[in-house]
């Protein structure tokens, strides 16, 4: 197998060098591929990753905030430290694309990329242990659990940044629609916020022949369905963004009974912290409302998921000068627009300066999908792009 980024001749060492071992990387994605593990059962991944780091000469450290791999290169005196991440875990999906490499754990699947984000990192690592022209501290960090959205919060509340100092943090993901190996940077508000609300709205079942005898929990939770959108369209500000989505409904088990209660499961997404708190603020009280209106009651559990990606501006701008000097103009998106899914980097955000990166996956499925697949041709683009970044920062 043979992959290039395009017919052109590689442009630089590195790329002649990614793309001369770009077979053995292919094959470690698709391993990982066919292995995908939960969150915080990461095991067999975090340990091939750590056989590969110490491989390549890093100073590898396992087991933080879980299933967590930290690698350190230290070269030249001491001086800047950058900080690059990438997500291990996989999804309880089944997968569906009949591929050779197809998941070989039954209801588990690589259904968002993480294991080509895996083995992106370890390609640029090689290159950058091998032939890396840097002075300072290179870290590579490999988090368990993104899909729950707290291996990064473990890790940091395991000591990440005490035990392993960084000056900016960069991580990447990838993005199926945008062409392939296109690179995308956003300032600011880069990815969106994800809170859960349980709303359980409690009536008084009845026979589906006489609704006037009873209290209708399943009008009442299709009226607050209908009504959601009204905090979106004058609760906040059109200036502003949320996404309000109810999932799942679940009531009954007859087409003649009237239910003693519903339960709807929503998320609420948002780029800023005050409305975030908006919709926490609304969402309940809207439940209450409507439930009452309908002589019922509504139990509200509402929990606070992650934080919405922030970008830092410096380091995105960074990167993207970064981008846009090591890759021809078309491959960097001119306008690259930040994306309502969620992800759990948001907390390393908070914690250093840093930026969220996107790479194009091109025309797949989406993420997510059980007929989703990674493409293995931007595995080259993406490490090029992490042995510029590293590089050009510890100059």
């Amino acid at each position: 197998m043979n992959i290039h980024t395009d017919g052109a001749r590689p442009r630089d060492d590195a790329e002649r060098a990614i793309l001369a071992s770009i077979d053995e990387f292919v094959a470690i994605r698709r391993d990982l591929h066919q292995y995908p593990e939960l969150s915080f059962q990461e095991r067999r991944t975090s340990g091939i990753v750590a056989k590969y780091l110490l491989s390549y000469g890093y100073e590898v450290t396992e087991g933080i905030g879980g299933h967590g791999v930290v690698a350190t290169l230290r070269r030249g005196p001491a001086g800047r430290r950058i900080g690059i991440r990438a997500d291990i875990d996989a999804l309880p999906i089944a997968e569906a694309t009949n591929l050779v490499y197809a998941s070989r754990n039954p209801g588990v699947m690589h259904a968002c990329g993480h294991d080509g984000h895996t083995t992106i990192l370890l390609a640029a690592a090689r290159y950058l242990a091998e032939h890396g022209k840097f002075s300072g501290t290179l870290t590579l960090i490999f988090q368990p659990a993104e899909e729950v959205g707290a291996g990064a919060r473990k890790m940091i509340e395991d000591g990440l940044f005490e035990r392993f100092p960084v000056d900016a943090v960069f991580g990447l993901h990838n993005w199926p629609g945008v062409t392939a190996g296109q690179l995308g940077f956003v300032e600011g508000p880069a990815m969106a916020s994800v809170d859960q609300a349980v709303i359980r709205i409690v009536g008084r079942g009845g026979h589906g022949a006489a609704p006037h005898e009873a209290v209708d929990p399943v009008l009442a939770s299709a009226s607050f369905i209908t009504a959601l959108q009204s905090i979106v369209a004058r609760n906040v500000d059109p200036l502003e963004m949320a996404v309000l989505t109810v999932g799942s409904i679940h009531g009954g088990s007859a087409s003649n009974v009237i239910p003693e209660s519903v339960e709807l499961k929503l998320t609420a997404r948002a780029y800023s912290e005050a409305i975030r708190d908006k919709l926490e603020e609304r969402v309940p009280a809207l439940a209450r409302a409507q439930a009452e209106s309908f002589g019922a009651q509504a139990d509200v559990s509402y929990r606070r998921g992650f934080p919405p990606v922030i970008n830092h501006v410096e380091e995105t701008r960074f990167a993207r000068r970064v981008a846009e000097k090591n890759f021809p103009a078309e491959q960097v998106a001119r306008d690259f627009r930040p994306r309502t899914a969620s992800e759990d980097f948001a907390y390393m955000l908070e914690a250093r300066p840093g930026s969220y990166l996107f790479v194009g996956n091109g025309d797949s499925a989406p993420l997510h999908s059980p007929h989703y697949d990674f493409n293995d041709e931007i595995i080259a683009p993406a490490a090029r792009l992490w042995v510029r970044l590293a590089e050009t920062f510890l100059s």
